[in-house]
């Protein structure tokens, strides 16, 4: 997978240079301090992912500025976008998600390292390319088949009761829509992210949207078994946390799910 990254902090980048080069599943192919000099390396290079932090105090720009200039390049594959920053602020984070960042790392938080953002970052790739090759939802209109629909709604409440994501909680709604709007053909352009997809259908803030699926998720590790757990879900979580975070969990179910159809 090829990344960008824009950061400031010295120390950052030669992290990620060094988790880079003990790896064989990323490459860097541009690093930068500079919001302007970032827009360039994305026309030079195209890379699938960045890595973007918002404050560049020591170079050029900040992350905003770059969020707003990337959205004019008409690209014909748009990158996955990690945003790292010690800022800590709803009304920001709700800015960044409808601004086309799949996902926000705060620095200080406990699970915060550069192999865990560069994981992240795979993970998604990972989804969407399975997109590309994969027809067996996305190309017989299941958006339109209310057949398909059924079958594919009556699989995610299966798989979210296995693992105890309470009914009664406003998360579980979350989730399961998220799920089922990514397996759906209403999100295959990737214009709308799922948090625009709920902010638009729930009229409310994203933060409110995220806070409310990290409670499902919780609420589910404490009070299933880890039997069960272990069992019904398979993916790897961050030994530090012990839980997955939702976006984690939403695009671990619609793999499952993909592959299962």
């Amino acid at each position: 997978m090829k990344l960008l990254l824009i950061e400031d902090d010295k120390n950052e980048c030669d992290k990620f240079k060094e988790a880079a080069n003990k790896r064989n599943d990323v490459e860097f192919v541009g690093i930068t301090n500079s919001a302007e000099e970032g827009i360039k390396l994305i026309k030079s290079n195209i890379p699938d992912g960045i890595i973007l932090d918002l404050e560049l105090n020591e170079g050029k720009g900040n992350g905003f500025d770059f969020l707003k200039d990337i959205r004019k390049l008409k690209l014909k594959k748009f990158p996955k976008i990690v945003v790292n920053t010690n800022v800590r602020s709803d009304s920001v984070y709700d800015y960044l998600h409808e601004n086309k960042v799949d996902f926000i790392f705060y620095k200080k938080q406990t699970n915060y390292s550069v192999n865990a953002v560069i994981n992240l970052l795979l993970m998604l790739n990972e989804y969407r390319n399975g997109d590309n090759n994969d027809k067996s939802i996305t190309s017989n209109d299941v958006k339109d088949d209310e057949e398909n629909l059924k079958i594919i709604s009556e699989k995610i409440n299966k798989e979210l009761d296995l693992i105890g994501v309470s009914t009664h909680l406003q998360g579980r709604k979350y989730l399961y829509d998220s799920i089922l709007y990514l397996l759906s053909k209403e999100s295959d352009d990737g214009r709308i992210s799922i948090n625009q997809y709920l902010g638009s259908k729930y009229k409310k803030a994203t933060s409110t949207i995220s806070r409310a699926m990290q409670n499902a998720i919780l609420h589910a590790w404490r009070v299933s078994s880890i039997e069960d757990l272990e069992t019904y879900y398979k993916a790897k979580i961050n030994y530090e946390t012990g839980v997955p975070t939702p976006v984690e969990f939403i695009y671990y179910y619609v793999d499952k799910i993909k592959k299962e159809l």
